[in-house]
């Protein structure tokens, strides 16, 4: 996906700019979870939630794959949750079975929201694939990282995160 000088400028200005923390959004408009019961911010309080927003097709967010996992399986136990909410670019995209194809394939085994009408997307205000949201036990968003990198950075707040009481 190509994305414009202008929103890459805004992005960084944005994480430049440490963003106060904001009450994270519910998850809105799901149209299916894959490898979950349906799940809500509201019953996530007291976990840390790595919301992930995604798309199969998308080179970034298959790049960015192997630490999204790597974190899950690293702090699933010590009350990180990751939530991967498949937001579609393209029509096929929306099909329950390609997801569901898409995150066998990938061994994807946290919960994956279906997104197909942009809901959650747009409670975030995200424009990215991928985009990570950091969600501390409080229920607050404080932490945003939008593209490839700065894995080092992100799995040190996640692991800031968990160590708060």
């Amino acid at each position: 996906m190509k994305i414009a000088i202008r929103s890459l400028i805004a992005a960084a200005a944005f994480i430049a700019a440490g963003a106060s923390a904001a009450p994270a959004p519910e998850f809105a408009g799901i149209d299916n979870w894959i490898n979950s019961a349906p799940l809500s911010m509201q019953q996530l309080r007291g976990k840390v939630v790595l919301v992930d927003f995604w798309t199969y097709d998308c080179i970034n967010c298959q790049h960015v794959l192997p630490y999204v996992k790597g974190w899950h399986q690293k702090y699933k136990d010590q009350g990180l949750v990751v939530v991967g909410v498949h937001t579609p670019e393209y029509g096929f995209e929306r099909n329950l079975n390609n997801v569901k194809t898409a995150v066998q394939r990938n061994g994807i085994t946290f919960p994956v929201a279906q997104d197909n009408r942009y809901a959650t997307w747009s409670a975030y205000n995200n424009q990215f694939w991928p985009a990570f949201y950091l969600v501390d036990k409080k229920g607050e968003v404080v932490y945003t990282h939008f593209g490839e990198g700065d894995y080092a950075q992100t799995e040190a707040t996640i692991r800031k995160l968990l160590a708060q009481p």
